[in-house]
């Protein structure tokens, strides 16, 4: 490695450090919402079993889910957002 990359790489990780140490503020924070899921759920009129049932997982998972102690990820948020956008058209695909 050259010496101006490692010194590009240094100086990045002594930001870094500032910013954790609360020393500096990011230049950039990125936020992520999460799915309201007991909002999407409603939106389709179905009940916790049902709903689990369609996007299948179990119940169990949709009620962490919708009392905050866990959060969906991956294939699971994206299709959360599918049925939030279109609760009709998603419902229908899904049960055919």
């Amino acid at each position: 490695m050259n010496d101006d990359i490692f010194n590009e790489l240094l100086e990045s990780v002594r930001q870094a450090d500032d910013i954790i140490k609360g020393n500096a503020e990011a230049s950039q924070v990125t936020v992520v919402s999460q799915p309201k899921v007991k909002e999407i759920r409603a939106k389709t009129g179905l009940s916790q079993n049902h709903f689990a049932l369609v996007i299948g997982v179990s119940k169990r998972t949709l009620e962490n889910w919708e009392q905050g102690r866990r959060h969906p990820t991956g294939p699971a948020r994206a299709l959360l957002k599918i049925v939030d956008a279109d609760p009709e058209y998603a419902l229908k695909t899904l049960s055919s």
